[in-house]
């Protein structure tokens, strides 16, 4: 007898992460890779992306005695704005490769939301280095923010590294707003602060620098008013973007995601007054799952032909009967 099951991927910073199993079931195997997926003028590499994938889904394969991975699902960090290549090629050598046989490509964003809430109408705000919140209201769509730590990220950890680096500084020059209590901290992390600029600007991963700055802020934050008024500020900026993208009727629920959280209190403290505010029709309510966990959801109801998720090309994409 032939036993079929899905494959289910994330794809982030750090690489992919991989599950196989039975649809209804807990994943049967898991494994990872340590490479992130290449981006260049074709947005992510597909290529790139299966040369990793393949050999991970047919070792899990076996180790799960899965004699075909029928479904897949691959959620992808930057799929919203850089998914084209991998909406036009990957269904195609996923089939030809793995004998898949239908896909669903999705916006990390959108696995991190159903790992969170399930196939619910509400809105996650998931938050790490950067900071995005998705919604839905089960017929569309709304995301907020994302934009990366120049433009937007408003509230994340490289938003609030960047904001206690500031008051840092500040002290050190003497002008109004500084913290002696995070000027030390920055001082033994970093450095003399003078060197900062030298440090910070020349680094493609400048955002991850300024984001290992954040757990130092909130560590100040409880005698440190002015480490507790950055805290303040980025609950207030992640409850813009909830506010921007939770449905306005019925009893939406929100969660929360992502490692920033761990910091605890001194975040999760104000932030959660702040959604009571501006929110208060909506429930909030503990993460599930995280985008792996959301991953394995949407392939278990692709496999079952249950997806009621809201398509749409940018966030969700999905492709059925590749080998017809």
């Amino acid at each position: 007898m032939t036993t079929t099951g899905y494959l289910a991927v994330d794809s982030g910073g750090s690489g992919l992460r991989v599950a196989v199993g039975v649809p209804g079931r807990d994943p049967s195997a898991r494994g990872e890779t340590r490479e992130p997926v290449r981006t260049g003028a074709r947005g992510i590499d597909p290529a790139h992306l299966m040369a990793q994938l393949a050999p991970v889904a047919r070792s899990l394969a076996a180790e799960a005695g899965l004699d075909a991975l029928p479904t897949a699902v691959v959620g992808a960090a930057g799929f919203a704005s850089l998914g084209d290549a991998l909406r036009a090629e990957l269904p195609g050598a996923l089939a030809r490769e793995l004998g898949v046989r239908a896909v669903a490509l999705a916006a990390d964003a959108v696995t991190a939301y159903v790992g969170a809430l399930g196939p619910r109408p509400g809105a996650v705000l998931a938050a790490g280095t950067g900071l995005i919140a998705v919604g839905t209201d089960l017929t569309g769509w709304r995301r907020a923010d994302g934009w990366g730590h120049l433009l937007g990220d408003c509230g994340g950890g490289a938003w609030i590294g960047r904001a206690g680096l500031e008051a840092a500084l500040r002290a050190h020059d003497g002008r109004d707003g500084g913290s002696a209590p995070l000027l030390t901290r920055a001082e033994e992390r970093f450095g003399p602060v003078r060197g900062l600029p030298g440090l910070l600007y020349p680094r493609a991963d400048r955002a991850a620098v300024l984001a290992s700055f954040a757990p130092e802020v909130a560590a100040c934050a409880a005698h440190d008013p002015v480490a507790a008024d950055v805290l303040r500020a980025a609950a207030r900026h992640m409850t813009d973007s909830a506010a921007a993208v939770c449905p306005s009727d019925g009893a939406p629920e929100v969660a929360l995601t992502g490692g920033l959280f761990k910091m605890g209190d001194p975040l999760l403290g104000p932030l959660r007054e702040e959604l009571a505010r501006r929110l208060p029709h909506a429930r909030q309510v503990p993460a599930e799952g995280d985008p792996l966990h959301g991953a394995v959801r949407i392939a278990t109801d692709l496999a079952t032909d249950r997806l009621t998720l809201p398509g749409e090309p940018a966030l969700l994409y999905v492709v059925r009967d590749l080998n017809d």
